[in-house]
Formats: C-alpha cells, sequence, structure tokens
C-alpha cells in the first residue's frame, strides 16, 4: 500500500469534479482515465482528503505490479488492518498467463467482505498494459461487495467491462476533458507558482499552448519564476507536446543553482530513492531534508510507501533528468547504478542490485549475482524474473559463457517455454569438448521436455544419457546453477523424468520403477523434488487402479506441500490430478471437482502441456457425456491419453449400439483401456469369438500391481462366459473381479462396462456384499445425475459440486477447507454461491434440495 499522496501546495482545488467523485460511494467502479501530467492523482488525494470519515486506500501500481504475487501482496497488506500481518489466499497459481486465477479472486472477494467499508483507488493502472491482470481487476469490479468501491486511475482507456457497468451502475467516468484546467483555474496555479498574478495576455497564450494540460500549466509557471518578459515567454512556446514539455523542463532545472542541477540530474539515475541509498551513492548527507525540499518546490517526485521512507521521481521528469545526465557526465549513471547494486547486495536485495548491474551494463557482473541465487528461485516461482534477467545479457556475452546459456536453458524450461529450453540446451551439448559435469545438467532438463512437449521417448533418451555420464563419473563436479546441479538432484531429476516418460508411454511397470528409484536417491530428500515423484507416482497408482496406494502418496504429496508452503507452486499438481482420478475411479467424480480445478490449474500456470492432456481427460471422465472432438487442447496428447481418449469415444459409440462396422481386430500388446472397448463392443454386438480373440491377445494383467486393467479383463471374461454359456457361467469370473476391485474401491470400472455388466452383477447368486451394493447405487445415482436436468437458472460449478458433496457430513468450514486445500474464505464463498443458485438459506435446505434435484 502507498500513502495517500498530500496534494501539492500550489495545487487548486475542483470543487465540481470532486462533487463528481462523491457518487463513488453508491457505485462499484470508477474511472479516472486521462494522459499524464492531468491532475488524476492531484484530484483523487484532494477527494480523499475531503472524506476523512471514509476509509480511503491507495495503491499506486509499478510496472513491478504486473507480477501477480507482487499485486496480490500489495492488495492484501493494502485492505488488512495494521499490525494484522498477510492472509493466505493460495498464491497465485499462473506464472507465464501472469494473472490470479478465479480461486484467490474469489478469495480476495472474501477478504473485502469480511473487512470494513473501504474506497480502494489503483492508481497508474496503466503499468498494467497488456497483462492478463486486466480482467482479474474488472472482475473484482464486477463482484466486490455492496460497502467496497474502487476507482482506476490510468492514463490508458481499456474500456474491459466499463460498459456493463455504465448500464448496470452508472460508472463515474472523469476524463481528460474533465480534468483540463479552465481559464480560472489555471490562473490560480499560476499565481501559487510564480507569487504574483499573471496577465491575462499570458495566460490566454498559455492557455492556447497547453489547453489546460495540468503538468503543462504547472511547468509553464516553473519557468515563468525567472522570465522578465512572461508574455514573450509564453507567447513563443510552439511545437509538439513532447518538445514543450521538454522545453519547460529545462527552464524548470535551469532555475536551480548548479550544485542542486547537478544532483538532480545524479538523482534521476535511481529508479528508487531512500535517504539511506541516496546519502550512500551521492555526496548528500542529510536526503530526508532534501526530499522535503523537493516536495516543496514540487520537482515531481512521488512518496512510494505511507511511511514516506521510498521516493521516485515523476517519469517524464526522469526521463529528462537521464538524458541531461547522460550528455553531461557521461558514465555517471553507470558508475551510480553499480553504487546502487552494491548498496542493494549488502542488504540482500539481489533483485535490485540485478537490475541496477543491467542498466548500467555490468554483464559479468550481473550474470555473477543472477548464477549465485539458490533453490528460493524455483520454489518461489521467481523462475520467469531471473529468465528475463538472463535475456537482458546481450547474446554476444552469453555466447562466451556457456553456464550462463546452460542456466537460460534451464529456465527457460522451468517456465514452459520448452521449444527454446531445447534450443538452448542442444545447442550447448553440441560444443566441442563438453565437460561431463556441464553435460550432466543438459540432458537432465532436456529430460525435462517429457512435461511440456510430445514424444515421451525422446525425454526418455535424455534421460538416460543423464544417468549413463552421472555413473561414468561418479566425482562429477558440475558448475553450481541454483544450488539445482548436485549430482545427486541431477540423478534424482532424471530418474523421475525417466518415469514420467514412460508412464506417458504407456509403460506402467517400468515407470513405477524409475518412481520408486528415485525415491531413495538422496535427492529426493529436497521436498520440492519429493513432491515431484510422489505426486507422479500417486498419478501413476491411480491410473493402474491401486486407488489406495494412490490416495496416500498425494495426501503425502500435499501435506508436505503444505507444510513446505509450496501447496500453490505448480510442483503439487499431479498430486491434484491423482487425487482427482481416484475419486473418478471409485464413482465420485462430484469428489474430483476440486483436486482436478487445482491440479488443472497448477499445471496451466507453466504450461506442462502434457499434465494438461491428463486434466482434460480427467474432465472427460468425470463429466461422462460423449467426447467432443473438437474439445481438444492445442497440442499432441501423450500416447497414454490418446489412447484413453480413443477408447472413451469408442464407448460412446458402443452405449448408443452404433453399427458393428467399427469393430476392432485384436492386436496383441499392453492391455489398454481401447482394448476393453473393442472387446466390450465385440460383446455388444454378439460377437463372442472375436471378444475372446481379443481377451487371449494379451497376457492377463498381474492383479497385485495392474489391478484396474485385470478387473477389466475379469468383467469381459464374466461377460463372455455368460454371452456364450448362460448368466450363471459368468459368476465366478465376476465375484473374482468384484472381489479385487473391491480391495481398491474400484467403482467405476463397472459402471463405464455399461448396463449389461450392470444385470450380471444384479443377478449374481449369493448374498449381495457391501461393494456389490455400493457399485449398484452409485451406478444409479450417476446415472439420474446425469439423466436428470435440475431446474436450475445458474448451475453450480465443478468446485461447487465437490463442497455440495460434503454439506452432509457436518464436516465445519475449517475441515472442509483442510480437506480440499483451501482458505477458509474459499469455502465460505463457495456456500454462498450455492445457497443463492439453490435459492435456500441455510445448510440444511441446501442439502434437501440437492437431494430432490439428484444432485446427492
Amino acid at each position: 500500500m502507498t500513502a495517500i499522496p498530500p496534494p501539492p501546495a500550489h495545487a487548486v482545488e475542483r470543487p465540481r469534479l470532486r462533487s463528481r467523485l462523491d457518487a463513488t460511494l453508491n457505485a462499484p467502479l470508477s474511472v479516472v482515465v486521462a494522459p499524464a501530467g492531468s491532475g488524476k492523482t492531484v484530484l483523487l488525494s484532494q477527494w480523499a482528503a475531503s472524506h476523512a470519515d471514509v476509509r480511503v486506500i491507495w495503491i499506486a501500481l509499478e510496472p513491478a505490479d504486473s507480477d501477480p504475487r507482487h499485486l496480490l501482496d500489495h492488495l492484501l497488506s493494502a485492505v488488512l488492518p495494521p499490525g494484522r500481518g498477510t492472509k493466505d489466499l493460495g498464491r497465485p497459481h499462473a506464472v507465464n498467463a501472469r494473472a490470479f486465477g478465479r480461486p484467490v479472486l474469489e478469495s480476495l472477494i472474501g477478504v473485502f467482505r469480511e473487512h470494513p467499508p473501504v474506497v480502494l483507488v489503483v492508481d497508474d493502472l496503466h503499468h498494467l498494459a497488456g497483462s492478463p491482470l486486466l480482467p482479474d481487476l474488472w472482475w473484482l469490479a464486477d463482484n466486490v461487495p455492496e460497502h467496497t468501491h474502487l476507482i482506476f486511475s490510468s492514463r490508458i482507456d481499456y474500456g474491459l467491462g466499463w460498459g456493463r457497468h455504465r448500464l448496470s451502475h452508472s460508472l463515474i467516468e472523469l476524463r481528460q476533458s474533465d480534468l483540463a484546467l479552465d481559464e480560472a483555474a489555471s490562473a490560480m496555479l499560476l499565481e501559487r507558482i510564480i507569487g504574483a498574478p499573471v496577465s491575462p495576455r499570458t495566460l490566454a497564450a498559455v492557455m492556447e499552448r497547453t489547453e489546460g494540460w495540468a503538468a503543462g500549466v504547472v511547468l509553464t509557471g516553473l519557468g515563468l519564476r525567472s522570465e522578465a518578459d512572461p508574455e514573450h515567454f509564453a507567447s513563443e512556446l510552439r511545437g509538439t507536446d513532447r518538445l514543450i514539455s521538454e522545453y519547460l523542463s529545462e527552464q524548470a532545472l535551469a532555475q536551480q543553482p548548479s550544485a542542486r542541477r547537478s544532483l538532480l540530474l545524479r538523482l534521476s539515475a535511481l529508479d528508487r530513492m531512500s535517504a539511506e541509498l541516496v546519502e550512500s551513492v551521492l555526496p548528500v548527507d542529510d536526503a530526508t531534508s532534501l526530499f522535503e525540499e523537493l516536495e516543496r518546490e514540487s520537482m515531481f517526485l512521488v512518496a512510494l510507501d505511507r511511511n514516506r521512507e521510498w521516493f521516485r521521481f515523476h517519469p517524464m521528469f526522469r526521463e529528462l533528468l537521464r538524458y541531461r545526465l547522460k550528455a553531461e557526465h557521461p558514465g555517471a549513471a553507470n558508475e551510480i547504478r553499480t553504487a546502487a547494486a552494491d548498496w542493494h547486495l549488502a542488504r540482500g536485495d539481489a533483485p535490485s542490485a540485478i537490475e541496477y548491474l543491467l542498466e548500467a551494463g555490468s554483464w559479468e557482473r550481473a550474470a555473477t549475482v543472477i548464477s549465485a541465487r539458490g533453490r528460493d528461485v524455483l520454489e518461489r516461482n521467481d523462475t520467469v524474473s531471473v529468465s528475463r534477467w538472463l535475456d537482458a545479457l546481450p547474446g554476444e556475452f552469453r555466447a562466451t559463457r556457456p553456464d550462463v546459456e546452460i542456466l537460460r536453458g534451464m529456465l527457460l524450461m522451468m517456465n514452459g517455454d520448452a521449444a527454446r529450453a531445447e534450443d538452448v540446451l542442444r545447442e550447448q551439448a553440441d560444443r566441442p569438448a563438453l565437460a561431463p559435469g556441464r553435460s550432466a545438467i543438459i540432458h537432465t532438463y532436456l529430460a525435462a521436455r517429457v512435461q511440456f512437449r510430445p514424444d515421451p521417448l525422446v525425454a526418455l533418451q535424455a534421460a538416460e544419457s543423464a544417468a549413463a555420464v552421472i555413473r561414468r563419473h561418479p566425482e562429477l563436479h558440475p558448475p553450481d546453477l541454483l544450488g539445482l546441479t548436485h549430482p545427486h538432484l541431477l540423478r534424482t531429476s532424471s530418474l523421475t523424468s525417466a518415469g514420467r516418460a514412460l508412464f506417458l508411454a504407456g509403460d506402467l511397470a517400468a515407470a513405477r520403477r524409475r518412481f520408486d528409484d528415485a525415491l531413495v536417491e538422496p535427492g529426493a530428500q529436497y521436498s520440492l523434488y519429493r513432491i515431484h515423484i510422489l505426486g507422479s507416482l500417486a498419478l501413476l497408482e491411480a491410473w493402474a487402479g491401486r486407488l489406495r496406494l494412490a490416495a496416500a502418496f498425494s495426501e503425502e504429496a500435499l501435506d508436505l506441500a503444505a507444510e513446505t508452503r509450496l501447496l500453490a507452486h505448480p510442483s503439487p499438481a499431479d498430486a491434484f490430478l491423482a487425487a482427482a482420478l481416484a475419486s473418478i475411479e471409485r464413482a465420485t467424480p462430484s469428489s474430483a471437482a476440486a483436486p482436478l480445478h487445482e491440479g488443472a490449474l497448477r499445471a496451466a500456470a507453466n504450461h506442462r502441456t502434457q499434465l494438461m492432456w491428463i486434466a482434460h481427460l480427467e474432465r472427460i471422465l468425470s463429466e461422462g457425456g460423449p467426447v467432443d472432438p473438437t474439445d481438444r487442447l492445442p497440442s499432441t496428447p501423450p500416447p497414454i491419453v490418446a489412447v484413453a481418449l480413443e477408447a472413451e469415444e469408442a464407448r460412446a459409440l458402443r452405449l448408443a449400439h452404433a453399427s458393428n462396422g467399427a469393430l476392432r481386430h485384436p492386436t496383441a500388446g499392453r492391455w489398454s483401456a481401447l482394448a476393453f472397448e473393442a472387446t466390450a463392443a465385440a460383446l455388444t454386438h454378439n460377437r463372442p469369438d472375436l471378444a475372446r480373440a481379443h481377451l487371449d491377445a494379451v497376457s492377463p494383467e498381474p492383479p497385485e500391481t495392474m489391478p484396474r486393467a485385470r478387473v477389466e479383463q475379469l468383467v469381459l471374461r464374466a461377460w463372455l462366459d455368460a454371452r456364450e454359456l448362460g448368466t450363471a457361467a459368468g459368476a465366478e469370473a465376476m465375484h473374482r473381479a468384484l472381489e479385487l476391485a473391491s480391495q481398491h474401491d474400484l467403482v467405476a470400472v463397472f459402471v463405464r462396462a455399461g448396463p449389461e455388466v450392470m444385470r450380471l452383477i444384479a443377478d449374481l447368486p449369493g448374498t449381495s456384499t457391501p461393494f456389490r451394493a455400493s457399485v449398484r447405487e452409485r451406478a444409479s445415482l450417476l446415472r439420474r445425475a446425469r439423466a436428470s436436468s435440475p431446474a436450475l437458472a445458474e448451475q453450480l460449478t465443478d468446485r461447487e459440486l465437490e463442497i455440495l458433496a460434503f454439506l452432509p457430513t457436518r464436516m465445519t468450514n475449517i475441515e472442509l477447507a483442510a480437506r480440499c486445500y483451501v482458505s477458509p474464505n474459499t469455502i465460505k464463498t463457495h456456500m454462498a454461491h450455492i445457497y443463492r443458485k439453490l435459492s435456500v438459506p441455510n445448510r440444511n435446505s441446501a442439502v434437501a434440495r440437492a437431494q430432490d434435484l439428484g444432485l446427492l
């Protein structure tokens, strides 16, 4: 949060505009849009000062606020009362997408709802130009509670979402024409700056040239202070606004004593200034008094925090100062920036130091500081910033420093820019006399492509190459890059990538061995890597049908992520998707909604397309409808997902009793969902001979490690025996299928088989077991839920359905939040949405209504 900037001493009152802004208190959104120097900030600060009874919070945006984590911290520190610290909303998940994401926005609305009425002024919104954060801010404006009001101030007319507010909320808008000073206001402003009234002719000349542009009037007044013939000075103003601005700024500088003018030029080299920093890098004894003097003299100084410890110059003024500094004192700016970098480094602020070193062209030092960053870069999801710094280094500089280029390739891969990462890393791999340590790093991170690009076998080859290098060189000493290149960590990472490649290729047994090996490596003690491995193993076990084991691995990964504050990091994506897949295989798709949402969000955060495909498949499986061939991601699915998607299309045709012209002939190979559908289609179309050929073409899957596949084979054997020999003949195989499935809570396999298999289960002789009854009950519930069309004006989202499923349990909001890995505020927000959509006042009524609609 930034301190509300006090109006300059020479500022003139604008009662008419303040009166228009009063309507802000009755509307969710007001906008002030005008060019730089139009007086937006002055007007808003005057309005805030005139409402001492209103809680006004001021946020002055900077370019760094295009980082969603930075802006979220800004918003929270502004809204929360002093001394309350920060609040964990679940951090923003999108990194490359650079947005908050709906869960964080909904939680933020909850924070607004819990705190007193407030007017939130977001100044300098133009710093978010082109940012995906802009739609998030429009969404906030659409959804803030009635006691919360937003004012957006910007140089750019974005227009997004404002038309809706004009119609629904009588949007308050102030624009350039509204803010332009009239003659009376301009005359008063000039008199206050100059210290004497101006003549009508001088005023007319000023108005003609500036057209009431506030900064132009101010700059003119500063120039007129030292002019013997002010009328001539004003009348001679010609040229474009930019040239006028530069000329008037020069006049403002010219009246300064030589020492003060020189100091201003040097101060401009600093992006942000504190008294301690200025006193350290420039010959200034009392920077605090200096800042006070510059503010009194209206020298375009802006306070950046409520304690008035940090300041900056107005950007236009700073640009002019820097231009003059470069012309008059070549090299001075770089000396100052280098000193500022040293100052920030001494205080542990490496990011600010790196920015200064890059501005100063100190490439070697910048590269050294960047390379010295630790694992926190990965853990805090700051890889995009570090990658940007490396990209700022000249290409010819990087070309002679392989470690810098290798680090750049690593970061590009982490950010999901896999194609560029491969180009960079393969170019380094082709260097002559490549050291083994660098080779191990390069191939380890080439293997990481498995998460981002198709063809998992390419990644597997890279992983095996990395392992071979490490095995051949037991005394390997790779360069230390981000603390991630110790041989233990490289081996753990390459084993994990190999496991993922084998899993995506469909070889679950080999993948499991790689994951098991990775877990016992010393590098697996690194929490972030362990979360990745456990999540990948959980996903594999859920796919294989060992749901209880999958749940245990997933829970361990998510607990570790929560313990190490990595729950909002992309790393738990696999664990969330594993939990969702386990719920789907238990035939409780509503319980899959929340983890599926969370997993998909984290997979998309750094464009892990192969995991996004798994989320896409899970969404199809949980909805249970036909596959829409046009609903696909813009990339190639991994083999295991491609087969599953084809199987879902085949299942829809089978259950619709489509023509048997599409029947498949058996082929030898691994059992798969497509093999199941081919066999089931043969039985549906009364081709037991073809069904038997399909079953005989593959070996029985081991029930200990691949229970889902074995259950599928037993179900088909039972169906085949019943078709050929009568219902009773299939009972033995069906009993075995149910017994094995009960050990792993596998229910969906029977539901997906279709109504004929459910009839066989219903006709089984003997006393029904609890699991058999559960299979029939869940199949019936799913049929009713999917067949019914609830009479709701607004359908519940997947996440709301997930919360709804827990309402009969009487779990508290805190318990629900822990169960769903979200904040209690998020639960409260969803509960309010559920009550509204179901048109009920409380929890008991929501349960009853949901049961009537077949949602529970």
